[in-house]
């Protein structure tokens, strides 16, 4: 019976070094004390996560699946067998919400497919904490993920996304691996119209967390360092 099937727990993670429970509730830190079976992307950085909400847990008691870019598709098929024994299997992302921008997504179609509950648990996103602090349009509003390497081809979907945003008033979120983030803020100084708001929000839930909203014009009057901290930008034409 479904019933008697173990659940998928979407578990959340911090955003970076911080204490778990400063940003997660008590629910999470309840349900990874009684969850010995995870899918991760990395084991070394998970069972850290898990010993520092959980210091008492045993650690060799653990058993760990592996879920990144390498991982065999008819691999992943069996990551959910256990639940058929009625144990919960628990997805970790490696920061933030699991399967939002992140592989598990493919775990989560897995458990509909064999009739396995799935369980989201309440944790930072830094896509939706970012659209909640940008004063945008939060009615309407579209993730794009990462914008193209080739500086040609990403400063063509920039003006793509521009325009989209003024034809549908619609907020357009998009995200870039840390150590090329100014190299983005450059094209985008550079392409988009002076009177687009632009959001960035670097650091979310850190000390050091930065988010602001202003036009292009106002940007490039504004010196920020955003090398190797995650960010994430929203642009808004009105």
């Amino acid at each position: 019976m479904e019933n008697s099937k173990g659940k998928l727990y979407l578990i959340p993670t911090t955003l970076g070094d911080n204490e778990p429970l400063e940003v997660l509730p008590m629910s999470v830190k309840k349900i990874i004390e009684r969850t010995d079976h995870y899918i991760v992307e990395n084991e070394k950085t998970a069972r850290r996560f898990i010993k520092k909400i959980s210091p008492r847990k045993s650690q060799p008691n653990l058993t760990i699946y592996l879920l990144d870019k390498f991982t065999d598709i008819l691999e992943i098929q069996n990551y959910l067998d256990v639940c058929s024994e009625g144990i919960n299997v628990g997805l970790l992302s490696e920061a933030g919400v699991p399967a939002v921008a992140d592989p598990g997504a493919s775990i989560v179609q897995l458990a509909h497919q064999k009739g396995i509950g799935v369980v989201p648990l309440v944790g930072p996103s830094s896509i939706i904490m970012a659209m909640m602090a940008s004063g945008l349009n939060g009615q309407s509003f579209a993730f794009n993920g990462y914008l193209p390497i080739e500086k040609g081809e990403r400063k063509k979907t920039i003006k793509q996304l521009e325009k989209l945003s003024f034809d549908k008033n619609q907020s357009q979120i998009f995200i870039e691996t840390p150590y090329r983030n100014e190299k983005l803020l450059e094209d985008l100084k550079q392409t988009l119209s002076g009177q687009t708001k632009l959001c960035i929000a670097v650091d979310i839930t850190l000390s050091t967390e930065y988010i602001k909203t202003m036009t292009v014009n106002d940007w490039k009057r504004q010196k920020v360092n955003l090398h190797k901290r995650p960010a994430i930008f929203i642009i808004h034409k009105m």
